[in-house]
């Protein structure tokens, strides 16, 4: 125990306790005026610096699925190139804007600097391609063909390039298997834009900057499953841009692959064989116009008749999808889309609208029978119809005596159609019609499905013209007052009509009638829409809603989606007149108009159905039509100002027969030689990897049959035209 007293120890205690009250003190106060000098007088520094700490994205662009035909064949794949990017966000802050980094690097490509910077400028309605329509915050690319030593020389001097990238990168590619084109079936590609990333901001499909989306074809209708989902890495970055760590993670989604009901084989010889009649076409003279054929536009279409599905589809003028890839040149862009061009982008098969000529009778025998007058009935067919003096000839002025409604299609009486129309249209009233009309011709027509869209998986279909007395109504409400106006000048037969037009443009004529019965006057149809016809006729009467999709598969091959055949409705006949038309369509092709095509033909293994006709075109040459079926396919080719139907589209169609049947000249089959004797019903198989075990394709090359001077045959004999 210590002596020390008590009292001596408590000055020395109370100095201690001082002195670390003073430290603490101090310590709180350093501390306080640190966060002071932190949070107020330097805090707006500290939070601009901490603003520029931010997450910066990674994409990783998924793969797009491949679009196959109904073997497995690649129609739309793709291919790892090599892509120079420029990033116009960096380039726009240079004091040059960039320039002088774009001309070192047209120098490197081998390109012109004004195409590199036309390259990279952003789209408006002022500014032509080539320019960049996505959105201008995403790598814009210059080149997807850049070689490996253009693309080493813009990453090893990167000081003369900022801004520009140069990477592999899976691009789309067309494959054009066996020279088979698909073009307007396939559609193309382009960037997306800002627009379309806002609207689908909200929805279970949203767009990356990155992404490119289908503009037509199926590769629209179909974009969101061949999309699939682009991988985003997140990284945390400071304002010097390096990485404080990883945030997120997204994995990249492949998009799933599109199985399609095109033989991309027989699509090669539809493609072929089109282009060749186009040809052949060319070399015929047209004694109207005292000059060849134009022959400057067709379309075929090759479907099956029990479900819709389409084996074929080709338009012509044609282009190259490939151009699209990458950004297309301001030199294909005038090419594709310019009046002298003729629009190869139209799909005429959905889109080219014409007037039917007799191909439309299998509608207006219909509307005959429906309105009581018997099939097997006699009614004459002169070789030409008066009509309130207005004469209407049969093709050629030939006249047939008295003839049933079948032999009536087989030799394509007009004269019988007029008779019929005028009658019914004198029963609903003449040009005083009664408050209920009949228009049996004009309401089948609609019972048809014409004036409406087939429902084809492709965008931008045409839905044509029946023109009723609605349609007759709503035309002269929108031209009435330009044809008064013209109307009142002191003029010709123009200034005349356009003055009866005024008056009484909305009544039903005679000769509106009598001229639509047999697909002439205002009357419109697509290829499509009379192929769903025909094909209808075949099946039994179905309405098929046409289909190219047949099945989405995922991209490791575990989930198939099929996508079912869907119907639109039914033919207005019954069984018994579908029998009586189908058997005359059968007599075209034996004893009718198209007879001197079918020469040969195994009617007796391989039933030929067809019809031929001849549109006249005001101001132009006329359309050439062809529409036949077989038990299995459905086949209708039109060539515009392209002559008769029979004489221009007959032999093309009849080859493509032969390669599907397998078939020579004479009409002997090789099953061997088939390309698609009955329609495919298996799935191509798709392996865990993607991969597909899709069999080569080898370019059409048909069998020339020769002269004995060596020269093509391409005309038969003149006596069946219709």
């Amino acid at each position: 125990m210590s002596n020390i007293p008590e009292t001596g120890r408590t000055p020395r205690v109370q100095i201690r306790l001082i002195i670390i009250q003073v430290l603490v003190f101090s310590l709180l106060l350093t501390l306080g005026g640190r966060l002071w000098y932190l949070q107020i007088r330097n805090g707006q520094e500290y939070t601009d610096e901490a603003k520029n700490n931010h997450v910066q994205q990674v994409v990783q662009p998924a793969v797009r699925g491949s679009i196959l035909d109904a073997r497995g064949v690649p129609l739309a794949d793709n291919e790892t190139r090599l892509v120079v990017s420029a990033s116009r966000t960096k380039l726009m802050r240079m004091k040059d804007d960039g320039k002088g980094v774009l001309t070192r690097l047209a120098g490197v490509l081998g390109m012109k600097p004004k195409e590199v910077m036309d390259k990279v400028r952003l789209c408006d309605s002022k500014t032509p391609q080539p320019c960049w329509n996505g959105s201008p915050y995403q790598p814009i690319p210059v080149t997807d063909e850049a070689t490996t030593q253009q693309a080493l020389q813009i990453r090893e001097r990167a000081e003369d390039f900022p801004g520009i990238t140069a990477e592999p990168t899976a691009v789309r590619r067309y494959a054009a298997p066996g020279k088979a084109n698909t073009a307007q079936v396939l559609g193309y590609l382009s960037p997306v834009t800002d627009e379309e990333i806002e609207k689908a901001k909200d929805t279970d499909s949203p767009f990356l900057r990155s992404d490119q989306v289908g503009r037509s074809g199926i590769e629209r209708t179909y974009d969101k499953a061949l999309r699939g989902k682009a991988g985003v890495t997140r990284y945390e970055v400071d304002n010097l841009g390096r990485v404080i760590g990883e945030a997120e993670r997204d994995e990249a989604q492949a998009g799933a692959n599109l199985v399609t009901s095109i033989d991309a084989r027989v699509q090669a010889v539809a493609e072929y064989e089109l282009n060749g009649a186009m040809k052949a076409a060319r070399l015929e003279h047209d004694r109207n116009t005292n000059e060849n054929y134009k022959a400057d536009a067709g379309a075929v279409v090759v479907m099956e008749n029990k479900t819709g599905r389409i084996v074929s589809m080709a338009s012509q003028p044609t282009y190259d999808p490939n151009a699209w890839v990458g950004g297309i040149s301001g030199k294909d862009y005038t090419r594709l889309t310019t009046k002298g061009s003729n629009y190869p982008l139209l799909n005429r098969a959905i889109q080219g609208q014409a007037a039917p000529g007799s191909i439309f009778k299998v509608i207006s025998s219909t509307a005959a029978v429906n309105a009581g007058y018997p099939f097997d009935g006699n009614y004459p067919c002169p070789s030409s119809y008066s009509v309130g003096g207005q004469v209407f000839k049969n093709f050629e002025s030939k006249g047939y005596g008295s003839i049933s409604l079948g032999r009536a299609l087989e030799v394509s009486c007009d004269t019988v159609f007029y008779g019929l129309a005028h009658r019914e249209w004198l029963k609903d009233g003449g040009t005083s019609p009664k408050k209920r009309t009949n228009d049996w011709f004009y309401k089948t027509a609609h019972q048809f499905g014409l004036g409406k869209e087939t429902g084809i998986d492709l965008p931008n279909e045409v839905s044509g013209r029946v023109p009723d007395r609605q349609w007759k109504q709503s035309f002269w409400e929108a031209n009435k007052d330009g044809w008064c106006r013209q109307g009142k000048k002191n003029g010709g037969y123009v200034e005349k009509i356009a003055y009866e037009n005024c008056l009484e443009g909305n009544r039903m004529r005679a000769g509106d009638s009598v001229n639509y019965s047999i697909g002439q006057g205002d009357t419109l149809v697509t290829p499509i829409q009379m192929a769903t016809i025909y094909a209808a006729i075949a099946n039994g009467g179905t309405l098929y809603n046409p289909t190219i999709g047949k099945a989405v598969i995922s991209p490791d091959g575990k989930s198939v989606e099929q996508i079912k055949p869907r119907s639109h409705g039914k033919l207005p006949m019954d069984a018994r007149t579908r029998s009586q038309i189908d058997k005359a369509l059968a007599g075209v092709t034996t004893v009718g108009s198209a007879a001197w095509r079918f020469g040969g033909w195994p009617q007796d293994k391989i039933p030929m159905h067809a019809k031929t006709g001849t549109a006249e075109v005001y101001g132009k040459q006329t359309t050439s039509w062809f529409v036949s079926y077989t038990q299995d396919y459905t086949i209708i080719m039109t060539i515009a100002q392209g002559g008769t139907g029979s004489g221009a589209s007959g032999p093309a169609v009849r080859k493509i027969y032969e390669a599907m049947y397998g078939l020579d000249e004479e009409g002997n089959q090789d099953l061997k030689k088939a390309l698609l004797p009955a329609p495919r019903t298996a799935l191509p198989k798709i392996e865990k990897d993607g991969s597909i075990d899709a069999p080569k394709i080898e370019p059409y090359r048909p069998k020339k049959k020769e002269s004995p001077d060596g020269n093509q045959q391409l005309a038969g004999p003149p006596a069946w035209r219709d």
